[in-house]
């Protein structure tokens, strides 16, 4: 076999110098997309600009840096501005289908919208460019579109091995920054604890230093050849353990039969991990498939079970996942798993193909190589409006509710509503708008009350309805009456529901409530007072407008309640006052105060 070509190289201090300012570059933009973030300005005003912005300053620059002196410039170029094409289409489309979706704001300042990709987005892009520019490295160096196995080999292992150490270390980095700061303050100077602690010091930083990893490991490529190696030994030995594992599990089928295995609920997600515990041990353990580098025998023999074994293993998963479609329909979830199940299919006929055949698994590169492009495919269609799992999920709940294949009662809104993008609400528009039939008032409040939930894992307070507070608040001292606009607040849409007491929000929930001045303005504010949990304050901010103006820590023992509920109690100067400080307000709480529960003890 001819000897691959290989492209003219830069002076290796020239690509070192290049890709440590191609490190600080990045780390200065992605420092100004921070700024901007955290200070709810342009272009984080714009969540279809500053999604795809994230996406490519925080990805693309690693390409330039590490395909530096492996490929011509032109070429690089080429590759590294198609990639943040790409990058930047599927940032702008998954900011478009959660656009409309609020956020919870702990800062007044944090943008009312998730403007950032999503984790799913920047973990495939990830996932989908490492074999991107593995494929793109080795054409290459090949010099012709579609690589030798031996070199895609070469390529993609030792570029994960570089990320891999990279990314430790940038890590000691830090830690070896965190220790010079306690160092400092040992002698009382903080100004490198301050220094790290700022955004502008911190991420060119981590930039910088992952850059220079990827030159200190580029320089050196037989240390990691031979990390690499010993990876591989290590990891193909596992192989026969894994094969007389997983052949004793799908031995003990026959016998246990497969209900237990669908009653776990979760069998398709442990049958694809085992699949692709497979798919990289025989990898391990083949390498780049020559004979001379062949392993032990006990390692081929187990190499071979596991490329036949593969095929039963993905068909049970399909088949799990099958069945909860059937009973249930498609979520987001099962449409990513289905993915998945496609590739590890590939995988599964490919290996079962080359497993029957002679020799040491013969057509395993070709395999692998189809299998990488499908890999490709598959991440660009789910993340694009082609196989939008929202989409096909909100399309068959909301099918299956048509249907009559789940009742209004038991259907899931809150998924429509923070799981289904603007699939899922738009969703929620038409039924409300078409709900029709004897369920159509259920249907309606429900909606109702999942638009005014602040997150999807309050959906248990949907079961209680909707606070009636006329009915849920016991007023006292008795013939108190109270404030007719507060009865008409709605208190589910405030924000910080969660710092509200559940009897002002959710049905069937009983406080007592106390009218007294607390503020001294002669005008009475309304006590509430939960079972447990904190005591909260409500007043009226404007004429008819109330809200929660504060809340009270304490003990709620018998003696306090019963003096409360008597209108035995008054508002009172604190017993230490607040203190101000460049326009902020410290509240000082006194040390172990007199308390009536600590003498009833």
């Amino acid at each position: 076999m001819p000897p691959a070509p290989s492209h003219p190289e830069l002076p290796a201090p020239r690509v070192g110098g290049l890709r440590l300012l191609i490190g600080l570059l990045q780390g200065g933009l992605l420092y100004l997309l921070y700024r901007a973030f955290d200070d709810h300005a342009w272009p984080a005003t714009a969540p279809q600009l500053f999604a795809p912005l994230c996406l490519v300053a925080g990805l693309a620059p690693i390409l330039l840096v590490s395909g530096l002196g492996h490929m011509a410039r032109r070429s690089l170029l080429l590759w590294t501005l198609g990639a943040a094409v790409m990058l930047a289409v599927l940032g702008w489309y998954d900011a478009w289908r959660i656009a409309d979706l609020p956020m919870p704001q702990p800062k007044v300042h944090t943008p009312a919208q998730s403007v950032r990709p999503t984790d799913a987005l920047v973990l495939f892009s990830i996932i989908g460019l490492f074999i991107a520019h593995a494929l793109v490295l080795a054409a290459a160096r090949d010099g012709r579109p579609v690589a030798r196995h031996a070199t895609y080999f070469d390529v993609a292992w030792k570029l994960g091995v570089q990320l891999g150490f990279s990314a430790l270390f940038v890590g000691l980095t830090w830690l070896v920054l965190q220790l010079g700061a306690q160092l400092f303050e040992l002698v009382k100077l903080d100004f490198l604890s301050r220094l790290i602690r700022k955004p502008w010091f911190a991420i060119p930083v981590t930039t910088f230093a992952l850059a220079c990893a990827l030159q200190l490991t580029d320089v050196r490529p037989a240390i990691v050849r031979g990390i690499r190696g010993l990876a591989l030994t290590l990891m193909s030995w596992l192989l026969p353990v894994a094969v007389l594992l997983v052949g004793g599990f799908l031995a003990s089928l026959p016998f246990t039969g497969l209900a237990p295995l669908w009653a776990t609920r979760h069998a398709a997600t442990v049958l694809l991990l085992a699949a692709g515990l497979f798919v990289g041990l025989v990898n391990a353990a083949w390498q780049d498939g020559s004979e001379a580098a062949a392993p032990a025998r006990p390692v081929r023999v187990g190499a071979r079970v596991a490329a036949l074994l593969l095929l039963p293993i993905v068909v049970l998963a399909i088949h799990a996942l099958a069945l909860r479609v059937a009973d249930y329909g498609w979520t987001v979830e099962r449409v990513q798993a289905a993915a998945c199940m496609l590739v590890a299919s590939c995988y599964a006929l490919g290996y079962a193909w080359t497993g029957s055949k002679r020799g040491w698994l013969p057509t395993l590169d070709r395999v692998n190589t189809a299998t990488a492009f499908v890999i490709l495919a598959v991440i660009v269609l789910v993340f694009s409006p082609l196989v939008d799992p929202a989409r096909i999920a909100v399309h068959s709940q909301v099918a299956r509710l048509a249907g009559g294949g789940v009742d209004a009662q038991h259907f899931d809104f809150v998924f429509l509503r923070f799981d289904g993008a603007r699939f899922g609400r738009a969703a929620l528009d038409r039924l409300d708008a078409e709900a029709k039939g004897p369920d159509a008032t259920f249907v309606r409040q429900r909606i109702a009350m999942v638009r005014k939930l602040d997150n999807k894992w309050n959906r248990g307070d949907l079961d209680k309805g909707l606070a009636d507070l006329s009915a849920n608040l016991r007023v006292h001292p008795a013939g108190s009456v109270l404030p007719a606009a507060l009865l008409r607040t709605d208190f589910s849409i405030q924000r910080a529901r969660w710092g509200l007491p559940p009897c002002l929000y959710l049905g069937h929930t009983v406080c007592d409530a106390v009218l007294l001045d607390v503020n001294g303005d002669g005008k009475p504010e309304v006590v509430i007072l939960p079972e447990n949990g904190l005591i909260g304050v409500l007043g009226e901010v404007a004429p008819g407008q109330w809200r929660l103006i504060g809340t009270a820590n304490g003990r709620l023992c018998g003696a306090v309640r019963k003096a409360l509920l008597a209108a035995n109690a008054r508002g009172v100067e604190p017993a230490l006052r607040d203190i101000e400080a460049a326009g902020q307000r410290l509240h000082v709480d006194p040390v172990d105060p007199p308390s009536a529960c600590a003498a009833a003890n």
